[in-house]
């Protein structure tokens, strides 16, 4: 063997000897990339330059200290950058989505210039997760009298269209930094973007984003926002457990039906609540907007022991089992049924409830332009009653 081939082993050797921790097999969402870069290029590599410059920055960075704040930055840009977009008319909440996969795919796959433990990667992850997400991006104004948080959701049933919109997304990202007038008050809207994944919502993402919220009066109405239905739903009564038999983005199944529902999880045991909760949104004045859509104040719920039904009220509710609230068995249900809980333990009045948005098939810019104003509009009147 000559000394070229002599380097080659060596260099195989070598990589083959790198701790496991160099690197993380991807997850079902990232493995999603190709695909949808090849049915869809344009959308997937729209904030390709933020990616690379991720890529340049992380592959020299040799302080462990500082490459968690440097890799938060790289998320919060691409944050930044489409809400821009979607505000300057580009309405696709979908490159968004699929950027921040790359990135996570690059952490997974790429080193910096030290050796870097799997739980160092893991909090990189989060870091850009949470940065893209909007979540270190609530930047309420001082001039702002009425605050509102509003939460969008990414896209889902990718198996199904690898190109789907979610017109909640959507909406958060047009509506984050929206100021408008009420009665001579300056309103504000601030936005993030919620993961279709249960271990997210086990894990206590909706907790964390909302206990200090509560705890310290900072908003003043919370909405949280799904792709839902025919219209738009306003949904009065979300249930405590899951049913729904369809997977997350992960594709993991919960394993719930609507012959055996099972509650969520919270701090390592089941989220531990009513079996129905009931929202607290200024329902009447957000039918009065006017749109493509009819805005239902939607009491359908199921129970086991009744099936499906109209729900007049709590009491009516009370010793039955949820099956599905007002929102369905899925994660639209409970994270509104989670933000409820919550404001209920904090003895808050805080105004908060869940807007189910008309469905869209893959992605339809003028249906989504459509919803996205029709939302607008239902908070504007909310706000007026406060």
């Amino acid at each position: 063997m000559n000394k070229h081939g002599s380097a080659r082993l060596l260099s195989a050797f070598a990589a083959l000897t790198l701790p496991l921790s160099a690197f993380a097999a991807l997850d079902v969402e990232e493995a999603r990339l190709v695909k949808a870069n090849q049915a869809m290029p344009e959308v997937v590599s729209r904030y390709q330059a933020f990616v690379n410059n991720l890529g340049e920055k992380y592959s020299q960075h040799s302080d462990e200290l500082k490459v968690t704040q440097m890799v938060a930055h790289q998320g919060l840009r691409l944050w930044q950058q489409a809400v821009r977009d979607v505000q300057s008319g580009h309405l696709d909440d979908r490159s968004l989505y699929w950027n921040r996969l790359a990135m996570r795919e690059l952490l997974k796959t790429q080193k910096p210039d030290f050796n870097i433990a799997s739980w160092q990667r893991d909090i990189l992850i989060n870091a850009v997760e949470k940065s893209s997400r909007g979540f270190s991006d609530l930047d309420f104004k001082d001039d702002a009298q009425i605050k509102i948080l509003l939460t969008g959701f990414d896209p889902f049933f990718l198996d199904r269209n690898i190109d789907q919109s979610n017109p909640s997304g959507l909406a958060a990202l047009a509506l984050d930094g929206y100021r408008f007038k009420v009665d001579g008050k300056q309103a504000q809207i601030e936005t993030v973007m919620i993961p279709v994944r249960f271990a997210d919502f086990d894990e206590g993402m909706i907790e964390s984003l909302l206990t200090p919220i509560y705890r310290d009066n900072s908003v003043d109405m919370i909405f949280t926002v799904s792709m839902g239905r025919d219209d738009f739903d306003i949904e009065r009564f979300p249930g405590r457990n899951r049913s729904a038999a369809a997977p997350d983005n992960l594709n993991v199944l919960t394993g719930a039906s609507k012959q055996a529902p099972i509650a969520p999880k919270f701090n390592g045991g089941s989220l531990n609540g009513p079996e129905f909760v009931e929202f607290s949104l200024p329902i009447a004045a957000m039918q009065t907007v006017t749109g493509p859509w009819k805005i239902n104040d939607n009491h359908t719920v199921s129970t086991l022991e009744r099936g499906e039904f109209q729900a007049s009220s709590l009491a009516q509710l009370q010793g039955a089992t949820s099956v599905e609230g007002s929102g369905g068995g899925y994660l639209s249900n409970e994270i509104s049924y989670r933000a409820i809980l919550l404001q209920k333990q904090f003895n808050s009045s805080i105004p908060v409830g869940h807007i189910h948005t008309p469905r869209i098939a893959a992605y339809d810019v003028k249906t989504e332009s459509d919803i996205v104003t029709q939302v607008r509009d239902m908070v504007v009147k909310a706000a007026g009653v406060l």
